[in-house]
């Protein structure tokens, strides 16, 4: 039996996962943000109070966890979406984005490193997304807390690696979460009708309403996506990113594949700066 620490527990991958791992006898300690909503009873599952926002909260809910003892995998799956062109979004809608994925999911990270450390080790799995290494329109917010929290995770990653921690970061597609639906959309600018930006977010509120859209043709499945995170946070050897989903598989592909031809048709300019 392995000991599971999860944010975001009360919906989508947080949910899922905490379902998966119970039924296969696992212990997890599960973190949401308002009380009761995570309706889930087990012997084997302990529910916390965690809010990324706030510093205090998440030390409290870090030593509360490990006070129960050692604890295998940690992943850090609290976060939302932010919708907007960047002159549409207000700057208290950035705020709470970023402090939400990005300073709260580093707090989260930091609070809980020195607990591995006492304990000799352990596996930590961040849910970031495709959008971690692809960008889309109207999600610029979004993408700066992903990529951002990539880079960290980069870092921490070798700082860490003598400790016996491990570090993985997942990468899911467009998945039927409730992700889409709970979006926060910034009001519309009449300047940005009929752009880009007007066009996916048409699809999204496409999708919200339970339709189907062309800009998303393809989701994962929320199950098997479930099933691979937590296969590979078993596996002997981690890697250190895992994308699910065809949609994510060839997006990520293409978008590095771009960058490197880009990087290498700039090979001469770049040595020539030494």
């Amino acid at each position: 039996m392995k000991t599971w620490l999860i944010t975001g527990a009360a919906r989508g991958f947080g949910r899922a996962m905490t379902e998966q791992l119970l039924e296969r006898g696992d212990r997890v300690i599960a973190t949401v943000r308002r009380a009761g909503s995570l309706d889930l009873s087990h012997p084997n599952l302990e529910v916390l109070h965690l809010d990324l926002t706030d510093g205090a909260s998440v030390e409290a809910a870090a030593a509360a966890a490990f006070a129960t003892g050692r604890i295998d995998v940690i992943v850090g799956n609290a976060g939302f979406g932010l919708f907007g062109a960047a002159e549409e979004l207000a700057a208290a809608a950035i705020d709470r984005q970023i402090a939400t994925n990005l300073t709260g999911a580093i707090a989260f990270i930091r609070a809980v490193l020195p607990h591995m450390r006492a304990q000799g080790g352990g596996r930590f799995v961040q849910i970031s997304s495709e959008g971690g290494q692809v960008a889309y329109p109207g999600f610029g917010s979004y993408h700066a807390t992903k990529w951002g929290i990539e880079g960290f995770i980069e870092a921490v990653a070798q700082e860490v690696a003598g400790f016996g921690i491990e570090m993985l970061i997942i990468e899911p597609g467009p998945t039927p979460t409730n992700f889409i639906a709970a979006i926060d959309m910034a009001p519309v600018h009449p300047d940005y009708a009929g752009t880009v930006v007007d066009t996916v977010r048409r699809s999204l509120l496409q999708i919200a309403g339970g339709g189907s859209s062309e800009s998303f043709p393809q989701l994962a499945d929320l199950e098997h996506s479930v099933a691979a995170i937590i296969a590979t946070a078993d596996a002997a050897q981690m890697p250190r990113r895992l994308a699910l989903g065809s949609t994510a598989y060839a997006n990520i592909r293409s978008a590095l594949t771009a960058r490197l031809a880009e990087l290498d048709a700039q090979r001469e300019m770049s040595l020539a700066a030494d």
